[in-house]
């Protein structure tokens, strides 16, 4: 199976498995670790391009999980963390990590934290190193194993 099949592949199984827990994923902390997480993965190579803010936005009008918030309030969250990482990456790596790091208390909210930067980084159908690398980097802050996402 190509490379890019494969992303495609686990991105769908990803959403899958997200959408079967959307009544457990209500919470704020979910709310602002996956709106934080979708900014990280954004920024992973140091630029977000008008692309990449598209393919956020198009995933929050259309994810069904993330219908269980107001979508000017997860974009408005988005942005936020956003221009924490463009106006300096590591020290709004720093505080986005935090933020991220609330959905630790429950497990559940924690893999969806993990499986929309999946989503969000296969989106473009290239998963690419520096998006791995965050996501896995996020893995440790939630305290999961970077192999459960094959990371």
């Amino acid at each position: 199976m190509a490379l890019w099949d494969r992303i495609k592949d686990s991105a769908t199984q990803m959403q899958n498995q997200l959408v079967a827990k959307k009544n457990d994923l209500k919470s704020g902390a979910f709310r602002d670790a996956s709106m934080a997480m979708c900014a990280l993965v954004a920024a992973a190579d140091g630029t977000v391009d008008p692309s990449e803010r598209q393919r956020v936005a198009q995933l929050i009008a259309t994810n069904e999980v993330l219908q269980n918030f107001p979508a000017d309030d997860l974009r408005r969250r988005f942005e936020d963390n956003l221009d924490k990482l463009t106006a300096d990456f590591d020290f709004g790596k720093v505080s986005v990590l935090q933020e991220i790091a609330k959905a630790k208390k429950k497990p559940a909210e924690a893999r969806a934290v993990i499986q929309i930067g999946i989503v969000i980084g296969g989106a473009d159908g290239d998963f690419d190193k520096t998006e791995q690398a965050v996501v896995r980097e996020v893995c440790f802050a939630l305290g999961l194993p970077p192999h459960e996402f094959d990371l």
